[in-house]
């Protein structure tokens, strides 16, 4: 992101920083809002539940955003124990990259309805690299999250696909290895290393599925 800036382009600097904001918010969100559903107000007596991005933002992880291109949102608190229904842990954690799949689905169609209807809001480069921008960065944060290793949401997930005795297993291994795992990928990406090239391509694969105007 700092390229943007070292090339001018403070406008896009912006819009792209903005965009990655309300991704994040909205992924938040999506957790504290399921787990209230399904019992739990652990995140709303922390004052999660809301769409405030002053809630759910970490000065620090949307520092990293922009100097290395990683970073993080504050983790929603959740509490097992009052969860309504063995599934929840699950649907919890899946709601975070689905709250940014549906994101992601509203933003390009709005912006392709409103340019059809000729709308003076969409219209121009700004509106176009903005709405662009919120898209795609909405498809790779739900991607990057159903990784099943360390702390990403995935993690939370894989173990409900899986039999009991490799449920356990990977979670034995998840819990010592995992946030190392991830640690090093991160580490030899930012070095130039393209080990996540292909949460971007196919975030841009699957733009064209969602996009319906």
């Amino acid at each position: 992101m700092l390229q943007l800036l070292y090339q001018g382009q403070i406008a896009a600097f912006i819009l792209l920083l903005i965009a990655i904001v309300m991704a994040l918010t909205f992924h938040e969100y999506g957790h504290a809002l399921t787990a209230k559903l399904y019992g739990d107000d652990t995140a709303e007596r922390m004052g999660r539940l809301n769409l405030n991005p002053m809630s759910h933002i970490d000065p620090l992880g949307l520092l990293m955003v922009a100097v290395i291109g990683f970073g993080y949102a504050k983790p929603v608190m959740t509490d097992p124990r009052n969860f309504t229904s063995r599934w929840a842990s699950m649907v919890v954690a899946a709601a975070g990259p689905g709250m940014n799949l549906l994101l992601a689905l509203v933003t390009i169609n709005l912006y392709g309805f409103g340019l059809a209807q000729g709308w003076d809001i969409f219209e121009g480069q700004g509106p176009r690299l903005f709405f662009s921008y919120l898209a795609i960065i909405n498809l790779v944060l739900m991607i990057f999250n159903l990784i099943p290793l360390g702390p990403l949401d995935g993690h939370y997930i894989l173990p409900y696909l899986l039999p009991k005795h490799l449920a356990a297993k990977y979670q034995e291994y998840n819990s010592r290895y995992g946030i190392g795992v991830l640690l090093v990928l991160m580490a030899l990406s930012i070095m130039g290393v393209p080990i996540f090239d292909f949460i971007f391509k196919l975030g841009m694969t699957i733009l064209p599925y969602i996009t319906f105007v």
